[in-house]
């Protein structure tokens, strides 16, 4: 019916400024031309999470697949990939802004916490919701995301 009547639902897109440029990313990106170090580099961040006891929530994907595939599907979402590009980009110590247009998912909720920890600095995600600051291991929201 939804195809019938012509009604699409809006990408998951999540953009960060770096150096004066809005850098857009998608669930999955491939597009992005740094993505490959994004990538790399988020596997690299998760495995130190992985450490201080971060353990993926795959409860957050809705669709019917692996568990190894459900924790890939989570680590590609793009407020993962715009937090880790701007962690990559952004001067040492510098606070990470992202924004996202809709709200952000509890597994991301979670591994910001960690992320903020591993990296000791403050990441801010904008999303459809709410600001979330996360440092030091903890969110401003109170984990009401």
């Amino acid at each position: 019916m939804m195809r019938v009547r012509g009604v699409k639902k809006e990408p998951a897109c999540s953009w960060i400024e770096v150096d004066n440029m809005v850098h857009v990313f998608l669930v999955d990106d491939t597009k992005h031309p740094e993505v490959q170090k994004v990538y790399k580099y988020l596997e690299e961040l998760v495995s130190k999470m992985r450490k201080l006891g971060y353990v993926p929530d795959t409860k957050f994907v809705l669709h019917d697949m692996e568990n190894e595939q459900k924790e890939y599907a989570l680590s590609t979402h793009s407020e993962k990939l715009a937090v880790a590009f701007g962690l990559l980009k952004l001067p040492s110590g510098a606070m990470v802004r992202v924004f996202k247009n809709i709200r952000i998912c509890g597994d991301c909720h979670n591994a910001f916490k960690f992320m903020s920890r591993v990296v000791e600095r403050e990441i801010v995600v904008r999303d459809g919701k709410r600001f979330h600051h996360f440092k030091d291991g903890n969110c401003s929201c109170g984990n009401y995301w």
